[in-house]
């Protein structure tokens, strides 16, 4: 099993282009820090990702946020800093993040990390769903994205 623990944006959007189910599909269970959940269950957040997370499903396994302070986290939100703590804290084997600053201070703390287009790559490389058609429903959304990232996980997805 790996140790996944995710930020707030890859599970709203997942919920969005409903594909949240390639998760619980790809890793056994996802983590998710409590401030994860409470931005998720935030007034302006989608009704269906309030809906979602009213009832989570088993493999969603909702953890304390850490307690504790890192200065090098300072510039990010909540959601992302209470996501890098609890990975780094329990050792995680992976983050779902998309903020490009959280993702490098992920990094930055030896972490690997995945975003929202790479978890939709990876489920059509196992042939869980069409990586065009869940681009083509991500678009629909706000998500924001240069076009050039999509061409290239396109490309490189087509030429396996």
């Amino acid at each position: 099993m790996r140790l996944v623990i995710t930020d707030t944006s890859p599970i709203n959007y997942l919920i969005l282009i409903g594909h949240i189910q390639v998760l619980p599909a790809l890793f056994d269970k996802v983590i998710l820090p409590s401030t994860v959940r409470d931005e998720l269950s935030h007034p302006k957040a989608p009704p269906p990702v309030r809906n979602w997370i009213l009832d989570p499903p088993s493999w969603a396994d909702i953890r304390p946020a850490p307690a504790g302070h890192d200065p090098t986290l300072d510039a990010l939100d909540a959601g992302e800093t209470s996501a890098i703590l609890l990975a780094v804290q329990l050792d995680a084997d992976l983050v779902l993040m998309d903020d490009a600053e959280g993702v490098a201070a992920a990094r930055a703390k030896g972490l690997e990390v995945v975003g929202t287009l790479g978890v939709l790559s990876l489920a059509a490389t196992r042939q869980i769903l069409d990586l065009r058609d869940s681009f083509d429903r991500l678009k629909r959304t706000n998500f924001r994205y240069r076009q050039e990232v999509m061409d290239d996980f396109l490309a490189e997805h087509e030429n396996r």
